[in-house]
């Protein structure tokens, strides 16, 4: 496979003859930007995916390439899951949409609520955008306030009051006050959207608690993914959890915890692992066994302020795909197969992987990091600790860097995101990660002797 880049504005190299090159064309002429996902796009077009097998993809030109993508980190079992397909068929026959409930969406809530009793009540949606959104909503009838606060450089979806500070930079990241400021993200964002979010330091104990003291009495909400992916994919500090909860406590600020990514660190989620106790957790992603899906669950009390049984709820909650057989059959069939033995293992895989990539950094005097918790990681150009958005940062340079790694490891046969983290899978051994491992030290040392 070729370097993406490479050669792509001379003639007729073999990258631009190839069925990826002519997809992407084909492409451009009727979607804008030649891509319907901006986080899957890189320079000068992704390969085309035509099919997967376990934790391998293959593009439409043939190539064979091991998947730490994974989906953006929702294909816990990698691609064709035998159990997922049978459940799939078994339901597809049955029929695929109902305007009536269906067992299957009991039998997933179910299974939510038997690896956390927290979660006790669910309620399905299509996206995790959908499922934070319905949280936040939720969170503002159950306290009457309309503010949220967040973490910075944290992705918790495509909804307007959870974007800011998302990709804000060290031209603009801080506020009169030297506290993290709500800087829009996309174009046209009302000002009134900036005014009602607060944004918290994620790695600042003192600064977050001293926001929280003046801000906390007007919040609805506090969201925070404990192991952000766009923070550095590294675990929330245990001081900070400290004061997230005591400020949830002492103003009565309902704590959504966002277990979309997350949710497969442990058999039971994130929430335990860090110590929150959470009024509301949304997740995505490993819980729809590779199909669209969205879920806030939560104690019953709090999941109440969804409850349409006794007329208008509180909160609208619901959408014509909700809960759809589909979803909810390889949603319980992904759970069932993500044991607890199987968590453990998996862990195990990203543990393995971290501390030979780190040893071998170190006896090559590769001046490169490994974070990450459990079976998800993320590669940072740099030996100082990351900590946090700001630290995990790159400069121009090491974001140019990072492109090439990306890469490098692409025509390494490793798809990882563009911003060089990924997920393992439960096909993967320690073949894969030994390989693995071995690839992300050749591919950057390469990079970084061609500087």
């Amino acid at each position: 496979m070729g370097v993406p880049g490479k050669g792509h504005n001379s003639s007729l190299t073999d990258a631009e003859m190839s069925l990826s090159a002519a997809a992407f064309r084909r492409e451009q002429r009727v979607v804008p930007g030649g891509s319907m996902r901006a986080a899957s796009w890189f320079r000068p077009h992704p390969p085309y995916a035509a099919r997967g097998q376990g934790c391998w993809l293959i593009d439409i030109d043939g190539h064979r390439v091991l998947d730490c993508a994974n989906n953006f980190f929702s294909l816990i079992h990698g691609h064709a899951f035998q159990p997922i397909l049978e459940a799939l068929r078994a339901a597809m026959e049955r029929g695929t949409a109902f305007g009536l409930p269906t067992e299957g969406e009991i039998l997933l809530a179910e299974a939510l609520a038997a690896r956390n009793p927290r979660l006790e009540q669910t309620r399905f949606c299509n996206s995790g955008t959908e499922a934070v959104l319905a949280a936040i909503k939720g969170a503002r009838a159950i306290t009457g306030r309309g503010r949220i606060a967040k973490f910075e450089g944290c992705y918790h979806g495509a909804y307007d009051w959870v974007e800011p500070s998302l990709d804000s930079s060290p031209e603009n990241w801080d506020d009169d006050q030297g506290n993290p400021a709500s800087v829009p993200y996309n174009k046209g964002t009302p000002v009134s959207v900036l005014e009602q979010t607060v944004v918290l330091p994620y790695s600042d104990a003192d600064r977050c608690a001293a926001i929280l003291r003046r801000e906390g009495p007007t919040l609805a909400a506090i969201i925070v993914d404990p192991q952000a992916s766009r923070a550095g994919t590294v675990p929330i500090s245990s001081d900070v959890v400290s004061v997230i909860n005591e400020a949830c406590r002492r103003d009565g600020i309902v704590l959504i915890v966002d277990e979309v990514i997350s949710f497969r660190l442990s058999f039971a989620g994130a929430s335990p692992l860090f110590g929150f106790e959470p009024d509301l957790v949304t997740t995505a992603k490993i819980i729809g066994g590779g199909l669209p899906i969205g879920a806030v669950s939560g104690p019953a009390e709090r999941m109440s302020v969804f409850n349409h049984s006794l007329g208008k709820p509180r909160v609208s909650m619901g959408g014509t795909f909700s809960a759809n057989p589909m979803s909810m059959a390889a949603g319980l069939a992904s759970l069932t197969h993500y044991s607890e033995s199987e968590v453990l293992r998996l862990n195990g895989l990203g543990d393995l992987l971290r501390t030979r990539t780190r040893q071998k950094f170190a006896a090559a005097n590769i001046e490169a990091f490994i974070s990450g918790t459990g079976s998800l990681f993320r590669l940072h150009l740099q030996k100082s600790r990351v900590t946090d958005y700001r630290t995990a940062y790159p400069s121009p340079e090491v974001a140019v860097l990072l492109q090439q790694v990306h890469a490098g490891m692409l025509n390494e046969s490793v798809l990882l995101t563009p911003n060089c983290s990924g997920a393992l899978s439960t096909p993967m051994t320690e073949v894969e990660i030994s390989d693995l491992a071995d690839k992300f030290v050749k591919v950057v040392a390469e990079v970084m002797d061609s500087r």
